[in-house]
């Protein structure tokens, strides 16, 4: 009984105010992005030389598509750039606890790799989030190599990974030509530590 007083009370909702509350805009968003897009608000990760994080949010009336801040609505916020990094890396741990990547396995059942895809644009933002490395070590390693391409994907491989290899033409292909491109560099993520660079697999910055 008090099931369905419970639906009918949603129900309800629904009828009188036309529809449930839209989702939350994303306001935290750290974008991975090539350096010649660069703005006074960018931070370049250690060891980057094509790629920059510049602080965005999700775009008003199109959901996840993504907007690098204004610099003069940045301002509104009050925070500095760094301060903005790290809110974005914890909305980015929330947003990872909702998605579940796709896991590619070997014909042995070793896993190759995981990745997170999809229409959204704020894929690629997840490459901040801590709990990363926690996640996918028991699969992958203590150390986690992560590419992306575009806003629409995160790869993550272990670190050596044969693999990641092979699949850097694709890889560059869909950066030099993606029009959302984010970065044609490999990071090495690491437990306790921020993203960093070591290689790169698309040769000279866009």
């Amino acid at each position: 009984m008090r099931r369905r007083s419970a639906i009918f009370a949603s129900l309800f909702a629904v009828f009188a105010f036309g529809e449930e509350a839209p989702r939350k805009r994303e306001t935290l968003l750290m974008l991975p992005e090539p350096f010649a897009l660069r703005n006074a608000l960018s931070i370049v990760p250690v060891g980057a030389k094509q790629t920059v994080l510049t602080p965005a949010r999700e775009k008003v009336g199109t959901p996840g598509s993504i907007e690098a801040y204004p610099v003069e609505d940045f301002a509104t916020l009050g925070l500095s750039a760094e301060t903005f990094a790290k809110r974005a890396a914890a909305a980015a741990d929330k947003r990872l606890a909702t998605l579940k990547p796709d896991i590619i396995r070997d014909e042995q059942g070793r896993v190759l790799y995981a990745v997170y895809r999809g229409e959204s644009e704020q894929f690629a933002s997840l490459l901040v989030a801590p709990s990363l490395t926690k996640l996918f070590e028991p699969m992958l390693g203590k150390e986690l190599w992560a590419a992306l391409p575009d806003r629409h994907a995160l790869y993550i491989f272990p670190a050596q990974s044969a693999m990641l290899e092979e699949f850097s033409p694709d890889l560059a292909s869909r950066y030099m030509e993606e029009p959302f491109a984010a970065s044609g560099e490999i990071f090495s993520l690491k437990s306790g530590e921020e993203p960093r660079v070591i290689a790169s697999f698309a040769g000279e910055p866009r």
